[in-house]
């Protein structure tokens, strides 16, 4: 008898063509789920990812699609309906990060990180509910960010959407339970193999360090195998919120 947590189980995750959406299909996969890689620009990438779950036995698809575009979020759950015939779990974690001056942020790049962090959730939570419930149930994880809880003023239309994302979460807990258990996880400084350290985030952080990929999909592992847990946000991000 296997004692992975998801066999059986089908896997939805945005934006899953690098980093830390990566990190979550690569284990998704890995305590058996079947997974959906989502992606919008980076397909070798995503290919890669459904190569290396199928290196390990495991199953999973790329799938194309503009997230924060309803048309584009239809066809890829009618893909996934079409390939795997059920949905149990939804990582929301397509985002995008960039600076700009307040005064000088522009109509063109408020819409693009609204779209992109917090539209997008909105549809393929819609999307999915359906699909969640005919399973019996499931999960959806919202990924949202330490910056919907700290300022950052060079940051303010990132920090805007990753807020909704947390208001979001605790609206759709409310609103698709008891069926569906909705949560988010709000990562600080995420690192990766061949990046600089963030000094700054190390120094304040208290475990004095940046997270991982893998720590994010601990934590999306724990949400997605609870049954008494929606609503909530879990902080991965060594403590950082904590000082101001």
């Amino acid at each position: 008898m296997s004692d992975k947590k998801f066999v059986g189980k089908v896997a939805l995750v945005t934006g899953a063509g690098k980093r830390i959406g990566r990190s979550i299909a690569l284990r998704l996969a890995a305590e058996g789920a079947a997974v959906a890689v989502n992606y919008s620009k980076s397909r070798a990438e995503a290919e890669e990812v459904v190569a290396e779950i199928a290196k390990n036995g495991g199953r999973a698809i790329a799938l194309q699609a503009d997230v924060g575009r309803r048309a584009d979020v239809e066809r890829l759950f009618a893909a996934v309906d079409e390939e795997f015939g059920r949905l149990d779990i939804l990582v929301n974690n397509a985002g995008i990060f960039f600076p700009a001056k307040f005064e000088d942020l522009t109509e063109e790049q408020w819409d693009r990180i609204q779209n992109t962090n917090l539209k997008s959730q909105f549809l393929c939570s819609q999307a999915a509910a359906p699909m969640l419930r005919r399973a019996g149930g499931g999960h959806i994880i919202n990924i949202s960010s330490l910056g919907a809880f700290l300022v950052w003023p060079s940051y303010t239309h990132y920090c805007v959407s990753k807020a909704g994302s947390v208001m979001l979460t605790k609206c759709l807990a409310v609103a698709l339970g008891p069926e569906i258990r909705v949560n988010s996880i709000a990562p600080g400084t995420i690192t990766f193999p061949g990046e600089p350290p963030h000094e700054n985030f190390i120094k304040l952080a208290p475990l004095h360090k940046t997270g991982s990929g893998d720590d994010v999909a601990d934590a999306v592992i724990y949400l997605a195998s609870s049954n008494f847990v929606t609503g909530q946000v879990i902080g991965v991000d060594g403590g950082r919120a904590l000082v101001s």
